[in-house]
């Protein structure tokens, strides 16, 4: 489910034109000392007895018009700078946040199926490392282990789990970064992706336990070199790959149930998780990222606690409140606001990847005059996640 809310265009100017007006007043009010010397050399103002004799004699004395003309003329110029410098502050933001991070040269994988950034499953840590750096976030996830984000910004986007030797036993990324021995990539058509890796798994069999895929999937799950790899499609892009994730087989089995067992390190986790990997996608489509707000993820985790607690699904509360009465007891302010909600995937990835094949969450995500999100998570009894995400503008 997906809301969004914005302030009307012209109100949005009318606000504008406001402020500017009171920053007007406020020179003026700070500059009447100035006015009033020049209107003491004038030779009428000491014999002025009212404010109406004052008035018609500065309209008679051209020296109080040049000077009061001066004046207003300093004020707006002021003003206009300030507009310019504002303007030109919101370009270098804007150049920054666009400014292109080089692509790595991807080689065809030595001794697997697909790799990401040119790393495959086995790496050492150390190697990764020399590649793309330090990462930039550390958070659990529902293999018991942590994602180690690495970025630029968000753009060379990956995410890496390792194991407990510091070998690589999952890779995820949403860009332009997978390479594999039969040409598949990002962008690349589903029918190709069959083609090459043939029929998808429908289940996987876990101790004595299957765990079935749903029919209506935008995804498929192979089991290739001893990883269960996962293909992502955008049904919104003519079904071809967004994302692949690669699992190593033992990780995977070393998860036991569908859902992780609830944790505050695994609520914080999820959490991290999404708001990175919709800067990721921001990045993909060349909007701003989006700033992490604590305030509103508040937010976001009270109303999924509501909703986990209560067991409803829902962006009105069951007293009746909507996203934006919930942001507005919260005192946050905005122009413009809107809410992702969505349960029952095991884990920040499968989350996201459905609200981007859900096209009012993908308009939410890839709303371009949105500056801030907060992502809040909960679980019920059986450990099932509900996430929010509220996005907004000031």
């Amino acid at each position: 489910m997906a809301i969004s809310y914005s302030l009307p265009e012209r109100t949005v100017s009318y606000l504008r034109k406001f402020f500017r007006t009171l920053l007007l007043i406020f020179i003026l009010f700070i500059s009447w000392p100035f006015i009033e010397k020049q209107l003491e050399k004038t030779d009428f103002y000491p014999v002025l007895e009212n404010t109406k004799s004052k008035i018609n004699a500065m309209k008679e004395n051209p020296h109080v018009l040049a000077a009061i003309d001066t004046i207003y003329q300093n004020i707006f110029e002021f003003a206009g700078k300030l507009d310019s410098a504002g303007e030109l502050l919101q370009q270098n933001q804007d150049q920054l946040e666009k400014k292109q991070v080089k692509k790595p040269n991807l080689a065809t994988p030595a001794d697997q199926v697909f790799s990401i950034h040119n790393i495959e499953i086995g790496d050492k840590k150390e190697e990764v490392e020399s590649q793309v750096g330090s990462a930039k976030r550390s958070s659990y996830n529902e293999y018991g282990t942590e994602w180690q984000t690495y970025h630029e910004n968000y753009q060379n986007f990956l995410m890496v789990a390792y194991d407990e030797k510091n070998h690589v036993a999952g890779l995820y990324t949403n860009q332009d970064l997978i390479a594999s021995v039969n040409g598949l990539k990002r962008g690349s058509p589903k029918d190709a992706v069959l083609q090459n890796l043939g029929k998808p798994l429908t289940r996987i069999l876990k101790g004595m336990t299957f765990f079935q895929f749903q029919e209506n999937r935008d995804y498929d799950v192979f089991l290739l070199d001893d990883s269960y790899v996962t293909i992502f499609y955008d049904k919104h892009e003519n079904n071809t790959v967004t994302a692949i994730q690669i699992i190593n087989k033992q990780l995977e089995q070393n998860k036991k149930d569908f859902y992780t067992q609830a944790s505050d390190q695994l609520k914080e986790g999820f959490e991290y998780q999404l708001f990175d990997l919709t800067n990721a996608d921001r990045v993909n489509h060349h909007l701003p990222i989006l700033k992490w707000n604590d305030q509103v993820k508040e937010t976001a985790r009270k109303h999924s606690d509501d909703m986990a607690e209560h067991n409803y699904f829902s962006h009105t509360n069951l007293v009746g409140q909507s996203p934006f009465d919930r942001m507005g007891d919260d005192h946050i302010s905005f122009t413009a606001a809107g809410e992702n909600l969505a349960t029952g995937q095991f884990s920040s990835i499968f989350a996201h990847e459905g609200l981007m094949n859900s096209l009012g969450h993908r308009e939410n995500i890839l709303r371009s005059e949105y500056q801030f999100l907060g992502v809040g998570v909960a679980f019920n009894t059986t450990s099932q996640p509900y996430y929010t995400e509220n996005f907004f503008k000031q």
